[in-house]
């Protein structure tokens, strides 16, 4: 697969880029919060058009049975949708284990972020979804500078042929001009150093 690498200082592909990743950040901050309410810190997942929450890291053996799915290999432990009764149960205890799950998926449903959606920002970028589904796509904001690493190639004067014969286009994102490699990998390990300073 090729790789191609641009740039835009377009005020408003800039704040489209921007605007993802203080989304990314507020949703981060929800996944913390939504670990505190279950004791334990939830997994961020991802699939390809989207950020969501995962499992929760809980301690516990077989108590926890009831509630949650058996954990992953990375010990993240899935709510069940229903509750999981042990055999031989008192009618007392098997009301008090569903009314217990029942609160604990309450909770869940009001605490747990709505999924994020990357592929509308990408959308909004103009970009179509399509080709980076079958051949990805980064982005990154740096000093007034938003950066694009696509799996494909985008072409304006392609681009805007293809809109007026009504044909489909990969997109253009507005500003873009294409560059090396390099320049893209310098403003991506600047950006890392970026993020750790501010993590500091």
């Amino acid at each position: 697969m090729a790789d191609f690498f641009y740039k835009s200082s377009e005020p408003e592909t800039v704040e489209i880029v921007r605007s993802y990743y203080v989304m990314k950040d507020a949703f981060s901050a929800l996944l913390v919060a939504l670990g505190v309410h279950f004791g334990g810190k939830v997994a961020p997942m991802r699939d390809i058009t989207s950020h969501f929450a995962g499992g929760v890291k809980i301690t516990g053996g077989a108590d926890l049975d009831a509630h949650w799915c058996r954990p992953d290999d990375y010990g993240y432990r899935s709510l069940r949708s229903t509750a999981k009764l042990a055999k031989g149960m008192s009618k007392e205890d098997r009301a008090a284990v569903r009314a217990e799950h029942e609160r604990l998926v309450a909770l869940w449903a009001e605490h747990c972020p709505k999924r994020l959606s990357s592929h509308e920002y990408w959308q909004r970028l103009g970009v179509n979804t399509g080709h980076l589904l079958m051949s990805g796509g980064v982005k990154f904001e740096l000093d007034g500078t938003a950066y694009f690493h696509l799996g494909f190639q985008i072409n304006e004067v392609e681009h805007l042929a293809n809109v007026e014969a009504g044909k489909p286009s990969c997109g253009w994102i507005d500003g873009a001009v294409e560059i090396l490699a390099s320049e893209y990998e310098t403003a991506r390990l600047a950006k890392l150093r970026a993020i750790e300073v501010s993590n500091a």
